[in-house]
């Protein structure tokens, strides 16, 4: 079993089920992403890269792009919901919309094929 899986066999019911559910999102984007860790958090990686990682805190749920970019960039999906530099939160009784987990993750592919988009300014 991966990190991944281990976080999440570790999670009380209604959290791992939101929270993997964002993970199947993800997976449905990146086929080929491996369960690794990012900055010691568990994540989905691709070419070697974090992807994303999905996380309980005591206070939420939060979504790490591992990217200071990626919320910015797809602020409009993310309306509504509190995000700032590399991090995104939700309640697991208002989960993110599949449309808002697709943007972010699209955005943080794009990134990982062209590390030089984390240097340009988001359009």
């Amino acid at each position: 079993m991966g990190t991944v899986d281990d976080y999440l066999a570790g999670l009380d019911e209604a959290d791992r089920a939101v929270i993997d559910h964002v993970y199947d999102v993800a997976r449905r984007l990146a086929p080929d992403a491996e369960q690794g860790k990012g900055y010691g958090m568990p994540a989905l990686i691709v070419r070697g890269k974090p992807l994303i990682s999905v996380m309980r805190t005591r206070r939420h749920i939060g979504v790490y792009p591992f990217s200071g970019r990626v919320p910015e960039a797809v602020a409009d999906a993310l309306e509504g919901f509190d995000h700032d530099k590399g991090t995104i939160r939700f309640q697991p009784d208002r989960p993110l919309p599949d449309a808002a987990v697709e943007a972010v993750v699209t955005a943080r592919l794009a990134e990982i094929d062209d590390p030089g988009l984390r240097k340009r300014p988001v359009e």
